[in-house]
């Protein structure tokens, strides 16, 4: 027998089997920068020609499984992949900055069969809300155990969020945390500012945030209790306030797919300001919490 035939014929055969076996996850350090090694299913290409919705594997020591929007650097990335292409990727995470590299198709399934919206739950019949509409009133447990309504904050300026403590991911949920506690140091600070203002950010995952995980991922924000609550309740409010503000997520065996929303509720309890995504700077939610904090023209005269 030929033994460089045989030679030539082995070595094809291991990368055969190699390009078939399903990457594991693994982590390379980078001065400032940690890269996973991942591997997911398209669920959908965002029309913005930048993101890509993957619902991935989870990833050890990390973040759970979960399906979420990634943004890429080199969108040409993304003309190669398309909904039901199972992929692998580089998840590149830095302190404050997060995106996806190296983007790569090794096979399909049936994913892009399925329409978006069949996988998000609807719950019992609430009516969307808008700015200029009354705030409803909901019930929440907070990081201290107490019972916390919305209604306890009229007469005040209230921005509420909504995240989960297993969320790691530095553009989603440690964002907006860290913006909030970044408004908190500046409404305290302000000289002259209002004093009647509140923070709340709202966890849609109650099974996991109990009052004991909540207080914990608090105190890494350096918050204060007087002036910033973390809570979350029972599923059918839960639900409730989320599809009211559409801030749809989905959540089946351990995977979550989420959007951002972030409210402000003027002092006379109406919503005065609806933010969308992430992009919000802290400077454009100071101003608004000090717009809310103001009685309108009717109250100040009564």
């Amino acid at each position: 027998m030929d033994t460089g035939k045989l030679m030539a014929g082995a070595f094809a055969l291991v990368l055969v089997l190699s390009a078939c076996k399903k990457p594991a996850s693994e982590m390379v350090s980078a001065p400032g920068i940690t890269s996973y090694s991942v591997t997911g299913i398209v669920q959908r290409l965002e029309s913005d020609g930048k993101t890509v919705v993957i619902k991935h594997q989870a990833i050890p020591g990390y973040m759970v499984a979960m399906t979420m929007p990634f943004e890429v650097k080199e969108t040409n990335e993304l003309k190669l992949v398309k909904a039901g292409d199972m992929v692998t990727f580089r998840m590149m995470v830095a302190t404050n900055d997060a995106w996806i590299e190296k983007l790569h198709a090794y096979g399909a399934t049936n994913v892009d069969a399925a329409p978006v919206h069949q996988s998000v739950r609807q719950v019992r019949e609430v009516n969307p809300l808008a700015v200029g509409d009354q705030m409803p009133d909901y019930t929440f447990t907070n990081q201290l155990g107490r019972i916390v309504k919305l209604s306890d904050f009229k007469g005040q300026a209230l921005a509420f969020t909504f995240f989960f403590t297993r969320c790691p991911f530095p553009t989603f949920c440690p964002r907006l945390s860290g913006h909030f506690s970044d408004v908190a140091k500046s409404m305290a600070s302000a000289s002259n500012g209002p004093t009647n203002w509140h923070l709340m950010s709202i966890s849609f995952d109650p099974e996991n945030d109990t009052p004991a995980k909540l207080k914990a991922y608090a105190t890494v924000y350096h918050y204060d209790p007087a002036r910033w609550d973390f809570v979350t309740g029972a599923m059918i409010d839960i639900d409730a306030i989320t599809e009211q503000f559409g801030m749809e997520y989905v959540y089946r065996a351990g995977t979550y797919d989420h959007k951002l929303r972030t409210v402000v509720v003027d002092a006379n309890g109406k919503i005065q300001q609806i933010i969308i995504g992430n992009e919000w700077t802290v400077d454009e939610l100071v101003k608004e919490l000090v717009k809310a904090a103001k009685p309108d023209a009717a109250q100040e005269k009564k």
